[in-house]
């Protein structure tokens, strides 16, 4: 496997970021994986590894670059309110930006598949997956968001108000028992889905709770986790190659 940490250059400064893909020529079709509100770890680089190991392009920005290097070896109550402080000042505009930079890289390398792309987040990022489906919709062609935070707001950027736009294939997995998600962002989300007619999962995983993808912490559930990798997976096949 060939790994790669590069700067992209933004209209915000550069932007530290975790490239991998198997070894070969390509050229291989891309995922670009948005990180979580603990950001940039070891953990996720292994997560990006996997994708890769499936045959893909993955790359993995640092979405906090603007407030410097943020590295959170550990989670408590001080750790949660810098990244906090951080997921509150980082609009979907600002990461649709960082968006449009990412895939202008990619359109000057020679292993990155022409054509269609993927997108996966998880926490924080489940905003960004659907913002980038409806900012770039000729090209997400397969998104999901896991357990996904503040994808329905009362603001005008609201991620949930892009859904109109979006031509790719979504999935939308919640935990059961998560106090980041109100009550009223599913059915809101998938009246949105269904009114127009995007092609679409969206589920609750019995049993799970917020986080229930990482395998490092207590919450995590093998089960449903494993469901969705295959789901993504399985996603990008059919819709990237």
């Amino acid at each position: 496997m060939q790994e790669k940490l590069i700067d992209i250059e933004t209209t915000h400064g550069p932007m530290g970021t975790f490239t991998c893909w198997p070894d070969g020529k390509g050229p291989f079709p891309a995922i670009v994986f948005y990180m979580d509100a603990p950001g940039i770890r070891e953990e996720l680089y292994d997560m990006a590894r996997r994708m890769a190991a499936e045959g893909y392009y993955v790359i993995l920005p640092d979405l906090f670059y603007r407030f410097g290097i943020l590295r959170f070896p550990f989670r408590n109550e001080r750790t949660r309110s810098i990244w906090r402080a951080a997921m509150a000042n980082m609009s979907n505009a600002d990461v649709m930006d960082d968006t449009r930079a990412m895939l202008a890289y990619m359109d000057g390398l020679a292993v990155v598949k022409k054509g269609p792309k993927a997108s996966i987040g998880y926490c924080m990022s489940g905003r960004l997956i659907t913002a980038a489906a409806g900012t770039f919709p000729d090209i997400f062609a397969a998104n999901a968001s896991l357990y996904g935070v503040g994808i329905v707001t009362d603001k005008d950027d609201s991620a949930h108000r892009l859904v109109k736009h979006i031509k790719g294939e979504m999935y939308f997995g919640f935990a059961e028992t998560d106090s980041t998600v109100p009550d009223y962002v599913i059915p809101t989300l998938k009246a949105e889905l269904d009114k127009y007619k995007i092609d679409h999962v969206l589920e609750v995983h019995p049993g799970t709770e917020h986080g229930f993808c990482f395998p490092l912490r207590d919450c995590y559930h093998e089960a449903a986790a494993e469901k969705v990798w295959r789901l993504f997976m399985d996603m990008c096949k059919r819709r990237i190659g």
